[in-house]
């Protein structure tokens, strides 16, 4: 994880930057998590209104089985690891499971590889596969296409915003 960055405005706040194959878990009303860079990769952000508790992971593959080595040193590289482990970590700071606003975005087709490995169609199975063996309902979505996306998180009251090119949109609440 990448400690907090100065305040960036007059609001007292803190940014997070959540890396590539990283976590991020917050209960700091003041705090921002943000990832960078969601092509093929997902990042999964969940939000308890009432703990005020949320976490944010930007997961690169679906299945660790790739790699039993890599996920032993970076469960949050594999989101069949990194998924139960956000949600372990959020529920050990008093968040309920009943009460999760749960986002993701990314899971994109960014790569020139002619479909062979469509890392991004791979990543978003494993997520819907992962919430509905779970019973999660995704709050908001947005994943698929051909293009890049930047996600943040406020911990003040679990609002997820989406950046691309020159836009930036509010996917929850709507």
């Amino acid at each position: 994880m990448v400690p907090p960055s100065a305040p960036s405005s007059s609001i007292d706040t803190t940014k997070t930057v959540v890396g590539v194959a990283d976590m991020a878990i917050s209960s700091d009303p003041t705090a921002t998590l943000i990832t960078y860079a969601l092509g093929s990769c997902i990042g999964v952000t969940i939000y308890d209104p009432v703990a005020k508790v949320g976490g944010m992971l930007h997961f690169m593959l679906p299945s660790a089985k790739l790699s039993q080595e890599k996920a032993e040193k970076n469960p949050a590289m594999f989101g069949d690891t990194g998924i139960p482990m956000l949600f372990k970590q959020c529920y050990d700071l008093g968040a309920k499971k009943e009460r999760l606003i749960v986002c993701a975005a990314g899971g994109a087709e960014v790569m020139s590889d002619n479909g062979q490995f469509k890392i991004g169609s791979r990543n978003r199975t494993l997520i819907r596969k992962i919430f509905w063996k779970n019973n999660i309902l995704l709050s908001a979505d947005d994943t698929g296409s051909t293009i890049s996306r930047t996600m943040a998180i406020s911990m003040a009251d679990g609002s997820v915003t989406i950046r691309n090119k020159a836009t930036e949109r509010l996917i929850w609440p709507l």
